[in-house]
């Protein structure tokens, strides 16, 4: 910037280009505002699904001990699963200030265990809550997701913002204000010579 000619063109650019940045910090101050509500209105899901996550986790170690203590491991590892294959997972996607969000639902297959399958009422009690702690899974997932791709987008948005109200405008206001400065000496040196030429 020191070494710009000091013309009035370059002094407009300048303004033009300050008037710019400051445009771009104001987006990125109501960006990060905007991401920032996001953010929490997440975390608020996030804590929401944390606690069915928990209880259902805890009552498929509850039914596995009791599978297991019927069939034992062995058994209970050639128990044949459901067929999932119909199972859907379904997404709503959605958009926040360019960073893409997700809500995820796991909806299982309606299926029965073949016939030929000694069933015990452990072992689907087990099967039963294995299948609500995937759907249960699937949902904090998402919002855990959601949360990463914020908070991330976030702190970009943060860096860019401080980059330009802390580095770049101050650089800008101060080769600004060398120009005009050095504009006005142009100027009066220009009125000075003048003055003498009419006088001489």
């Amino acid at each position: 910037m020191s070494a710009t000619s000091p013309t009035r063109a370059v002094v407009l650019e300048l303004k033009d280009e300050q008037r710019a940045m400051r445009e771009g910090y104001v987006f990125l101050d109501e960006k990060c505002l905007l991401l920032a509500g996001e953010i929490l209105h997440g975390l608020e899901r996030h804590a929401a699904l944390q606690r069915p996550m928990i209880d259902a986790h805890d009552a498929a170690m509850k039914a596995l001990r009791a599978a297991v203590g019927r069939h034992g491991l062995e058994d209970l590892q050639v128990y044949p699963p459901l067929d999932q294959s119909a199972a859907a997972l379904s997404r709503e996607r959605r958009s926040i200030m360019g960073v893409r969000l997700q809500d995820v639902t796991w909806r299982p297959a309606d299926a029965a265990p073949p016939a030929s399958v000694q069933t015990s009422p452990e072992a689907e009690a087990c099967r039963r809550a294995f299948v609500a702690l995937i759907e249960a899974a699937a949902r904090l997932a998402a919002v855990s997701g959601n949360l990463e791709r914020l908070s991330f987008e976030y702190r970009r948005s943060i860096r860019r913002a401080r980059a330009l109200h802390d580095v770049l405008l101050p650089d800008l206001d101060r080769a600004l204000y060398g120009i005009e400065g050095r504009l006005e000496e142009l100027e009066q040196e220009d009125a000075i010579s003048m003055r003498r030429r009419e006088v001489a």
